[in-house]
Protein backbone atom coordinates (compact mmCIF):
# COMPACT_ATOMS: atom_id res chain seq x y z
CA UNK A 1 0.00 0.00 0.00
CA UNK A 2 1.40 3.55 -0.81
CA UNK A 3 2.33 6.04 1.55
CA UNK A 4 1.25 9.47 1.53
CA UNK A 5 3.55 11.99 1.85
CA UNK A 6 3.04 15.81 2.76
CA UNK A 7 5.20 17.41 0.88
CA UNK A 8 4.32 20.89 2.10
CA UNK A 9 4.97 19.75 5.29
CA UNK A 10 8.47 17.96 4.75
CA UNK A 11 9.34 21.09 2.72
CA UNK A 12 8.83 23.07 5.73
CA UNK A 13 10.45 20.93 7.88
CA UNK A 14 13.64 20.47 6.10
CA UNK A 15 14.12 24.33 5.58
CA UNK A 16 11.68 26.54 6.39
CA UNK A 17 13.29 30.05 6.07
CA UNK A 18 14.54 29.02 2.43
CA UNK A 19 11.00 27.94 1.91
CA UNK A 20 9.87 31.35 2.69
CA UNK A 21 12.89 33.11 1.03
CA UNK A 22 11.89 31.48 -2.20
CA UNK A 23 8.30 32.35 -2.06
CA UNK A 24 9.16 35.83 -1.46
CA UNK A 25 12.23 36.21 -3.95
CA UNK A 26 10.23 38.17 -6.59
CA UNK A 27 8.16 40.82 -4.20
CA UNK A 28 11.47 41.08 -2.17
CA UNK A 29 13.54 42.07 -4.73
CA UNK A 30 10.92 45.22 -5.56
CA UNK A 31 11.52 45.47 -1.77
CA UNK A 32 15.13 45.55 -1.36
CA UNK A 33 14.87 48.20 -4.96
CA UNK A 34 12.25 50.64 -3.10
CA UNK A 35 14.69 50.22 0.22
CA UNK A 36 17.56 51.57 -1.61
CA UNK A 37 15.01 54.56 -3.60
CA UNK A 38 13.66 56.23 -0.28
CA UNK A 39 16.80 55.47 2.16
CA UNK A 40 18.29 57.65 -0.28
CA UNK A 41 19.31 61.38 0.48
CA UNK A 42 20.99 64.43 -0.99
CA UNK A 43 22.88 64.64 2.96
CA UNK A 44 25.46 61.63 2.15
CA UNK A 45 25.81 60.34 6.14
CA UNK A 46 21.93 59.56 5.84
CA UNK A 47 22.26 56.76 3.22
CA UNK A 48 25.63 55.45 5.02
CA UNK A 49 24.22 55.12 7.96
CA UNK A 50 21.02 53.84 6.70
CA UNK A 51 22.64 51.12 4.34
CA UNK A 52 25.45 50.56 6.91
CA UNK A 53 22.80 48.64 8.66
CA UNK A 54 20.20 47.89 5.86
CA UNK A 55 23.57 45.49 4.10
CA UNK A 56 24.16 43.76 7.53
CA UNK A 57 23.10 40.87 7.01
CA UNK A 58 19.66 40.70 8.37
CA UNK A 59 17.53 37.66 7.37
CA UNK A 60 14.60 40.51 6.29
CA UNK A 61 12.08 38.24 8.30
CA UNK A 62 9.32 40.86 8.95
CA UNK A 63 9.22 42.42 5.46
CA UNK A 64 9.24 38.85 4.22
CA UNK A 65 5.66 38.05 6.75
CA UNK A 66 3.76 40.94 5.28
CA UNK A 67 4.63 40.35 1.67
CA UNK A 68 3.84 35.76 2.53
CA UNK A 69 0.96 36.97 4.62
CA UNK A 70 -0.52 39.16 1.54
CA UNK A 71 0.21 36.15 -0.87
CA UNK A 72 -1.73 33.79 1.23
CA UNK A 73 -4.77 36.01 1.48
CA UNK A 74 -5.44 35.79 -2.20
CA UNK A 75 -3.77 39.74 -2.34
CA UNK A 76 -2.49 39.83 -6.11
CA UNK A 77 -1.69 43.68 -6.31
CA UNK A 78 1.79 45.24 -5.93
CA UNK A 79 0.82 47.80 -2.74
CA UNK A 80 2.32 45.20 -0.55
CA UNK A 81 5.48 45.83 -1.70
CA UNK A 82 5.48 49.53 0.04
CA UNK A 83 3.75 48.10 2.98
CA UNK A 84 6.80 45.53 3.58
CA UNK A 85 9.44 48.77 3.34
CA UNK A 86 7.57 50.64 5.89
CA UNK A 87 7.68 47.95 8.25
CA UNK A 88 11.61 47.20 7.35
CA UNK A 89 12.19 50.91 7.67
CA UNK A 90 10.24 50.70 11.06
CA UNK A 91 12.60 47.51 12.15
CA UNK A 92 15.74 49.02 11.05
CA UNK A 93 14.91 52.33 13.04
CA UNK A 94 14.52 50.56 16.03
CA UNK A 95 17.71 48.72 15.35
CA UNK A 96 19.68 52.16 15.51
CA UNK A 97 18.14 53.26 18.22
CA UNK A 98 18.24 50.18 20.53
CA UNK A 99 22.16 50.07 19.67
CA UNK A 100 22.35 53.50 21.02
CA UNK A 101 20.75 52.84 24.17
CA UNK A 102 22.32 49.48 24.93
CA UNK A 103 25.83 51.31 24.19
CA UNK A 104 26.24 48.02 21.73
CA UNK A 105 29.49 48.24 19.44
CA UNK A 106 28.50 45.38 17.42
CA UNK A 107 25.33 44.66 15.34
CA UNK A 108 25.75 40.66 13.60
CA UNK A 109 28.97 40.74 14.21
CA UNK A 110 30.08 43.96 12.67
CA UNK A 111 30.83 47.42 13.76
CA UNK A 112 27.27 48.96 14.90
CA UNK A 113 26.41 52.03 13.29
CA UNK A 114 26.79 54.03 16.71
CA UNK A 115 30.14 52.27 16.50
CA UNK A 116 31.17 53.91 13.57
CA UNK A 117 29.52 57.38 13.55
CA UNK A 118 28.21 57.88 16.57
CA UNK A 119 25.58 58.20 19.08
CA UNK A 120 23.88 61.18 17.49
CA UNK A 121 24.16 60.02 13.52
CA UNK A 122 22.24 57.17 14.34
CA UNK A 123 19.71 58.67 16.51
CA UNK A 124 19.06 60.62 14.00
CA UNK A 125 18.97 58.67 11.07
CA UNK A 126 16.98 56.84 13.01
CA UNK A 127 14.48 59.18 12.56
CA UNK A 128 14.95 59.53 9.42
CA UNK A 129 14.01 55.84 8.34
CA UNK A 130 10.69 56.21 10.73
CA UNK A 131 9.78 59.47 8.79
CA UNK A 132 10.52 57.58 5.76
CA UNK A 133 7.85 54.35 6.98
CA UNK A 134 5.26 56.73 7.41
CA UNK A 135 5.74 58.57 3.87
CA UNK A 136 5.53 55.32 2.56
CA UNK A 137 2.23 54.40 4.62
CA UNK A 138 0.39 57.95 3.66
CA UNK A 139 1.35 57.08 -0.12
CA UNK A 140 -0.59 54.09 0.67
CA UNK A 141 -3.70 55.71 1.51
CA UNK A 142 -5.13 52.89 3.93
CA UNK A 143 -5.81 54.65 7.29
CA UNK A 144 -6.43 50.85 9.00
CA UNK A 145 -2.88 50.20 7.89
CA UNK A 146 -1.44 53.62 9.27
CA UNK A 147 -3.17 52.84 12.16
CA UNK A 148 -2.15 49.51 12.81
CA UNK A 149 1.61 50.67 12.14
CA UNK A 150 1.49 53.60 13.57
CA UNK A 151 -0.07 51.94 16.83
CA UNK A 152 2.69 49.31 16.80
CA UNK A 153 5.37 51.78 16.34
CA UNK A 154 4.18 53.66 19.63
CA UNK A 155 3.90 50.28 21.26
CA UNK A 156 7.31 49.52 19.95
CA UNK A 157 8.68 52.42 22.06
CA UNK A 158 6.86 51.84 24.89
CA UNK A 159 8.03 48.02 25.20
CA UNK A 160 11.93 49.72 25.07
CA UNK A 161 11.56 52.03 27.77
CA UNK A 162 9.20 49.60 29.94
CA UNK A 163 12.74 47.22 29.39
CA UNK A 164 14.70 50.14 30.54
CA UNK A 165 12.57 50.20 33.58
CA UNK A 166 13.07 46.97 34.58
CA UNK A 167 16.06 46.63 33.47
CA UNK A 168 19.05 45.95 36.81
CA UNK A 169 15.59 44.54 38.98
CA UNK A 170 15.77 40.57 39.83
CA UNK A 171 12.26 41.22 41.00
CA UNK A 172 11.00 41.66 37.40
CA UNK A 173 8.14 39.09 37.18
CA UNK A 174 7.68 37.02 34.16
CA UNK A 175 4.57 38.70 33.61
CA UNK A 176 6.25 42.03 33.30
CA UNK A 177 8.95 40.31 30.81
CA UNK A 178 6.26 39.16 28.90
CA UNK A 179 4.80 42.55 28.79
CA UNK A 180 8.55 44.18 27.77
CA UNK A 181 8.65 41.37 24.49
CA UNK A 182 5.51 42.08 23.11
CA UNK A 183 5.90 45.53 23.21
CA UNK A 184 9.18 45.96 21.77
CA UNK A 185 9.49 42.72 19.75
CA UNK A 186 5.93 40.88 19.14
CA UNK A 187 3.85 44.29 18.34
CA UNK A 188 5.71 44.44 15.26
CA UNK A 189 5.31 40.47 13.54
CA UNK A 190 1.89 41.11 14.73
CA UNK A 191 1.56 44.38 12.51
CA UNK A 192 3.70 43.18 9.77
CA UNK A 193 1.06 39.87 9.50
CA UNK A 194 -2.05 41.84 9.97
CA UNK A 195 -1.65 44.25 7.18
CA UNK A 196 -1.30 41.38 4.57
CA UNK A 197 -5.27 40.47 5.74
CA UNK A 198 -5.91 44.46 5.76
CA UNK A 199 -4.60 44.87 1.73
CA UNK A 200 -6.23 41.89 0.62
CA UNK A 201 -9.54 42.65 1.95
CA UNK A 202 -9.88 39.61 4.06
CA UNK A 203 -12.64 39.76 6.93
CA UNK A 204 -11.82 40.85 10.50
CA UNK A 205 -11.60 37.41 11.47
CA UNK A 206 -8.69 36.57 8.90
CA UNK A 207 -6.99 40.36 10.25
CA UNK A 208 -7.52 38.78 13.72
CA UNK A 209 -6.16 35.44 13.15
CA UNK A 210 -2.76 37.13 11.66
CA UNK A 211 -2.48 39.20 14.24
CA UNK A 212 -2.49 36.76 16.79
CA UNK A 213 -0.12 34.35 14.62
CA UNK A 214 2.51 37.26 14.82
CA UNK A 215 2.06 38.23 18.26
CA UNK A 216 2.54 34.83 19.18
CA UNK A 217 5.90 33.96 16.37
CA UNK A 218 7.29 36.96 17.85
CA UNK A 219 7.30 35.94 21.66
CA UNK A 220 8.19 33.16 20.32
CA UNK A 221 11.19 34.85 18.73
CA UNK A 222 12.51 36.99 21.44
CA UNK A 223 12.49 34.10 24.14
CA UNK A 224 14.79 32.36 21.79
CA UNK A 225 17.13 35.44 21.13
CA UNK A 226 17.06 35.35 25.05
CA UNK A 227 17.93 32.12 25.85
CA UNK A 228 20.74 31.87 23.02
CA UNK A 229 22.15 34.68 24.91
CA UNK A 230 23.76 32.00 27.60
CA UNK A 231 23.57 29.49 25.44
CA UNK A 232 26.84 27.58 23.96
CA UNK A 233 24.62 27.24 20.63
CA UNK A 234 25.21 31.37 19.86
CA UNK A 235 28.69 30.87 20.78
CA UNK A 236 29.02 27.93 17.79
CA UNK A 237 27.42 30.74 15.55
CA UNK A 238 30.38 32.50 16.09
CA UNK A 239 28.60 35.20 17.98
CA UNK A 240 29.36 36.24 20.94
CA UNK A 241 27.41 35.15 24.64
CA UNK A 242 26.33 36.99 27.79
CA UNK A 243 25.48 40.41 26.22
CA UNK A 244 22.33 40.53 28.17
CA UNK A 245 24.40 39.47 31.31
CA UNK A 246 27.05 42.63 31.10
CA UNK A 247 23.99 44.67 30.84
CA UNK A 248 21.89 43.39 33.48
CA UNK A 249 19.04 42.78 31.40
CA UNK A 250 16.40 40.99 33.29
CA UNK A 251 15.20 38.10 30.61
CA UNK A 252 13.17 34.88 31.19
CA UNK A 253 16.12 32.32 31.51
CA UNK A 254 17.44 34.68 34.81
CA UNK A 255 13.84 35.55 36.30
CA UNK A 256 12.83 31.59 35.94
CA UNK A 257 16.59 30.84 37.93
CA UNK A 258 16.46 33.62 40.69
CA UNK A 259 12.83 32.50 41.80
CA UNK A 260 14.16 28.47 41.70
CA UNK A 261 17.52 29.72 43.45
CA UNK A 262 18.52 29.67 47.26
CA UNK A 263 19.11 32.87 48.94
CA UNK A 264 23.02 32.58 48.16
CA UNK A 265 22.67 32.07 44.15
CA UNK A 266 19.86 35.29 44.60
CA UNK A 267 22.47 36.97 46.41
CA UNK A 268 24.75 36.51 43.10
CA UNK A 269 22.43 37.85 40.62
CA UNK A 270 21.23 40.69 43.04
CA UNK A 271 25.20 41.54 42.93
CA UNK A 272 26.11 41.11 39.23
CA UNK A 273 22.73 42.38 37.84
CA UNK A 274 21.45 45.15 40.43
CA UNK A 275 24.73 46.39 40.93
CA UNK A 276 26.74 45.33 37.93
CA UNK A 277 29.61 44.31 39.97
CA UNK A 278 30.60 41.64 37.42
CA UNK A 279 33.82 39.06 38.26
CA UNK A 280 36.18 36.93 36.31
CA UNK A 281 33.88 33.15 35.59
CA UNK A 282 30.47 35.39 36.76
CA UNK A 283 29.06 34.58 33.37
CA UNK A 284 30.12 30.85 33.38
CA UNK A 285 28.36 30.26 37.16
CA UNK A 286 25.28 32.41 35.88
CA UNK A 287 25.60 29.40 32.57
CA UNK A 288 25.95 27.31 35.41
CA UNK A 289 22.91 28.43 37.48
CA UNK A 290 20.56 28.68 34.49
CA UNK A 291 21.34 25.32 33.46
CA UNK A 292 20.67 23.48 37.33
CA UNK A 293 17.58 25.28 37.35
CA UNK A 294 16.29 24.20 33.61
CA UNK A 295 15.42 27.49 33.55
CA UNK A 296 17.32 27.37 29.56
CA UNK A 297 15.37 24.32 28.67
CA UNK A 298 12.02 25.29 30.10
CA UNK A 299 12.71 29.49 28.01
CA UNK A 300 12.75 26.72 25.14
CA UNK A 301 9.42 25.20 26.39
CA UNK A 302 7.74 28.23 26.61
CA UNK A 303 8.23 29.39 23.52
CA UNK A 304 7.49 26.04 21.86
CA UNK A 305 4.02 26.83 23.75
CA UNK A 306 3.62 30.05 21.93
CA UNK A 307 4.51 28.60 19.12
CA UNK A 308 1.89 26.73 18.91
CA UNK A 309 -0.53 29.30 19.53
CA UNK A 310 0.81 30.70 16.55
CA UNK A 311 0.61 28.16 14.21
CA UNK A 312 -3.20 27.29 15.28
CA UNK A 313 -4.01 30.83 14.35
CA UNK A 314 -3.74 29.75 10.79
CA UNK A 315 -5.59 26.92 11.30
CA UNK A 316 -8.57 28.98 9.82
CA UNK A 317 -6.71 29.84 5.94
CA UNK A 318 -6.99 27.10 3.10
CA UNK A 319 -3.41 25.05 2.76
CA UNK A 320 -1.07 26.63 0.58
CA UNK A 321 2.54 26.98 0.23
CA UNK A 322 2.27 30.21 1.84
CA UNK A 323 0.46 29.09 4.72
CA UNK A 324 2.89 25.91 4.73
CA UNK A 325 6.26 29.03 4.80
CA UNK A 326 4.46 30.81 7.38
CA UNK A 327 3.89 27.35 9.30
CA UNK A 328 7.47 26.82 8.83
CA UNK A 329 8.55 29.91 10.26
CA UNK A 330 7.33 29.55 13.96
CA UNK A 331 9.28 26.27 13.38
CA UNK A 332 12.59 28.24 12.31
CA UNK A 333 12.61 30.71 15.35
CA UNK A 334 12.19 27.58 17.69
CA UNK A 335 14.89 25.12 16.39
CA UNK A 336 17.50 28.14 16.40
CA UNK A 337 17.51 26.64 20.00
CA UNK A 338 19.65 23.68 18.83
Amino acid sequence: MGVVVNLEDERERKQPLEVMTALAADDMKAVNRLIIERMDSPVALIPQVAGHIVASGGKRLRPMLTLVSSRMCGYQGMRHVGLATSVEFIHTATLLHDDVVDESDLRRGESSANAVWGNKASVLVGDFLFSRAFQLLVEDGSNPILAILSSASSTIAEGEVQQLITANDTATSETAYLDVIKGKTAALFAAACRIGAVVADRPNAEEEALNVYGLNLGISFQLIDDMLDYSARQAELGKAIGDDFREGKITLPVILAFRRGTEEERKFWRRTLEDLDQRDGDLERAIGLMEKHGALEDTVERARHYGAIARDALGIFPRNAERGALLGIVDFCIERAH
